[in-house]
């Protein structure tokens, strides 16, 4: 069983702005990646889902890569 990424390195909130970190759960596309691939708990995933979908529309993210 895989260990969720934020509660073994202590990240208690997931920032929209933390690029470095919420490009580790995009795939090459720049789509999301699911929970069972990455090994993240439900609610620290709809948290990085959430923290994606801000940094995209702030612009910070890509919707999609070509």
């Amino acid at each position: 069983m895989k260990q969720d990424f934020f509660s073994s390195n202590n990240i208690k909130h997931i920032d929209y702005k933390d690029l470095d970190v919420l490009k580790k759960f995009l795939n090459p596309n720049a789509r999301i990646v699911g929970k069972k691939r990455t090994g993240v708990t439900a609610k620290n995933q709809r948290q990085l889902a959430l923290a994606v979908k801000r940094a995209r529309y702030m612009g910070l993210l890509p919707y999609i890569a070509r």
